[in-house]
């Protein structure tokens, strides 16, 4: 801040909104539309062609803090957690999710130890969200 600036408190608050976003990487989902009637520290990634008051902010995080919308510019590496998937996300040129992995099946030979192994493997990368949780688990 500057000697003499004027409304201090106005900067400091939305640096501490900006910070209280970034701290709880949370977001409700993603959405080119903002909601109609959004809760106080409700966060989203914004769509494609978003309109509204989220014009102009494609891809970025948006944040209702004090009734407005704050806006974060993501950086490579970024992660974020998103609600509606129950799963996380990473940003390298846009949000990234990990595909689900289909279930171990087929082949000639048939190795149960094997596919029990890979399936508590997949089954532990689901748990920490890396992974989406199957279809229809949600």
């Amino acid at each position: 801040m500057l000697a003499g600036q004027a409304q201090k408190e106005f900067f400091v608050n939305e640096a501490h909104a900006l910070a209280d976003i970034l701290l709880h990487a949370c977001v409700e989902g993603e959405s080119a539309l903002p909601p109609a009637e959004p809760r106080e520290g409700e966060c989203w990634i914004v769509g494609a062609s978003a309109s509204g008051s989220w014009h102009g902010h494609d891809g970025e995080i948006a944040g209702y803090q004090a009734a407005n919308w704050l806006f974060i510019k993501p950086a490579p590496g970024m992660q974020i957690h998103d609600h509606a998937a129950s799963q996380n996300l990473f940003y390298s040129n846009g949000w990234r999710r990990v595909p689900a992995i289909p279930p171990v099946e087929g082949g000639t030979t048939i190795d149960l130890e094997a596919r029990n192994t890979i399936a508590r493997l997949i089954e532990a990368l689901e748990t920490a969200k890396l992974l989406p949780p199957p279809a229809g688990n949600n």
